[in-house]
């Protein structure tokens, strides 16, 4: 890495280590209860649709739409002082799941967002160890 990542960090954990591997290779994936065929995020040992343990991972195809998003004018953390304002946003993936992450790509105004915009997933090397998910505006 060229230079050190400065912001916190997510802490894998024995059912998210899958997840964060896939995501280092530019994969983004979710449990998938076999049960219940509902995805779920994040990664758990059992289904929170049906309480199950039979989870499986699938890759999900990287593309959905802004569900909700605001604005961050303070950073919640000094590593995020170079960074505000940005776009902290709940994405709807296509395969119907819900996950938390940035919008990057557009310009952080009121103006140029609108709920069920299509996004698509892009990646950013934070560490050797972790890669994040971001999404950016999908081009139609």
């Amino acid at each position: 890495m060229a230079t050190e990542y400065s912001k916190p960090l997510p802490v894998p954990q024995p059912e998210s280590d899958h997840y964060w591997e896939q995501a280092a290779m530019g994969k983004l994936v979710a449990q998938r209860c076999t049960d219940c065929h509902e995805f779920q995020f994040y990664p758990r040992v059992f289904c929170t649709h049906c309480s199950g343990r039979s989870l499986e991972w699938q890759e999900l195809s990287g593309k959905g739409t802004l569900f909700t998003f605001t604005i961050v004018h303070q950073p919640p953390h000094r590593g995020f002082a170079g960074d505000v304002p940005y776009i902290a946003a709940i994405v709807e993936l296509a395969e119907g799941v819900k996950m938390p992450s940035q919008v990057i790509g557009i310009e952080p105004d009121p103006e140029a967002l609108s709920i069920g915009m299509a996004l698509e997933v892009v990646f950013e090397q934070a560490t050797d160890e972790i890669t994040l998910p971001k999404f950016k505006p999908a081009l139609q």
